[in-house]
């Protein structure tokens, strides 16, 4: 690997900071620079809905003290890559550049918004830290919120809420919540933690509009209804951060389209994380998966790779999870909207759900079961019958 330039890693977050440990862990002792949009140093983004938002948590740094030092690591903070001349091995940072030997691009996503709510105060989105903190000096008792999107990002922002005594609606247009992730049966199991905890749950329903003055004041549904807000979370979803690739060359499509071991199009490129779209042999295609523990995957098997040392990593199954009403969510292996999905637990506030496909276990979900989540790991990897559970 030549030296004249660094190994440049774009994205300061999870999967950024993760993937430059991983270089140092493999043995690159070279120049290596990772470049951030954000002020901050990397951070830890789930407990922003949950922990940092009801206040209980200040510090989500996922750099020690001296992190810089001891990996020598030159960060680039509030430094925004707004352009790629992969011919010159060049990342363009607004005015300026930085040339590179090897790329990596962590720049994960970026949330969108309700259309028009840029209008009104009081509304927001929550990805970054200054998101959380800003929404965060909002929420109190006696507030009305009104959560459009019942994701896991939605579902969290609005438990947090909720035991911070705000009255919280979730506007949802499919049936139930985490409906695309999970599926219409489980979703209406995480429905029913919300309705129990007080949140007016309307699914079925999109947003038609935000009508207030300087501070937004109504959020009206396209069934007709009115709901008075303070405060409007848009928690619609994400798409890849991959603007300012456009013109690169480099092959975008979902994401930035990657190999089994996160190489790009580009041979001196590779992604990682929720930008990066990984060939999944299972489904044939390239796949992102926007949770936490395939990043730290990808990023220890893409720096390997990088470095050009034979195949180690292998990738483990999915596995994510959610805090929400006091109940700890956790999804373990592959879920598609046709598999067949079995209850085998539910005592009205706990419950385990069986996914399967052609009579095999393919994944588990579980909410206030940890044991039986994780035990269920030797199921899904042996492929067991359903019956077997």
């Amino acid at each position: 690997m030549s030296e004249k330039n660094p190994v440049v890693v774009v994205g300061a977050g999870l999967g950024g900071i993760r993937t430059a440990e991983a270089l140092r862990s493999a043995g690159y002792t070279g120049r290596l620079v990772v470049v951030g949009a954000e002020p901050h140093l990397p951070y830890d983004r789930p407990p922003l809905s949950k922990e940092y938002l009801r206040g209980d948590r200040d510090n989500v740094s996922l750099c020690g003290d001296g992190v810089a030092e001891v990996h020598n690591l030159e960060f680039r903070t509030a430094t925004q890559a707004t352009g790629l001349d992969l011919a010159g091995r060049r990342l363009v940072l607004g005015d300026s550049d930085l040339g590179y030997d090897r790329l990596v691009i962590a720049t994960g996503l970026v949330p969108r918004s309700l259309p028009g709510s840029e209008k009104f105060a009081g509304t927001h989105v929550l990805r970054t830290l200054d998101d959380a903190a800003a929404l965060r000096a909002e929420l109190g008792a006696g507030r009305r919120m009104v959560v459009v999107g019942a994701g896991f990002i939605g579902c969290e922002i609005a438990a947090t809420a909720v035991g911070l005594g705000v009255e919280v609606t979730i506007v949802e247009p499919q049936p139930t919540p985490l409906c695309a992730a999970l599926g219409q049966t489980v979703g209406a199991l995480v429905g029913r933690l919300h309705l129990d905890a007080g949140v007016d749950l309307r699914c079925g329903v999109g947003v038609a509009g935000l009508d207030g003055g300087a501070r937004v004041k109504t959020v009206r549904l396209d069934d007709g209804t009115e709901i008075e807000a303070d405060l409007v979370v848009s928690a619609i979803g994400s798409v890849p951060a991959v603007a300012w690739l456009s013109g690169s060359g480099l092959e975008l499509a979902d994401g930035i389209v990657c190999d089994e071991r996160g190489r790009t199009s580009d041979p001196h490129v590779w992604a990682v994380g929720d930008v990066a779209a990984w060939y999944d042999q299972a489904h044939g295609r390239a796949v992102r998966r926007e949770h936490w523990t395939p990043v730290t995957e990808q990023a220890v098997i893409a720096a390997g790779d990088l470095l050009g040392q034979p195949p180690s990593s292998q990738r483990g199954l999915a596995y994510f999870w959610s805090d929400q009403h006091g109940v700890k969510l956790q999804a373990l292996g592959d879920f598609r909207p046709d598999d067949d999905v079995r209850i085998v637990h539910d005592d009205g506030r706990r419950f385990m759900a069986v996914y399967a496909r052609s009579g095999r276990i393919s994944g588990v979900v579980g909410g206030g079961m940890p044991a039986k989540v994780i035990g269920a790991r030797s199921l899904i990897e042996r492929a067991a019958g359903i019956d077997e559970i």
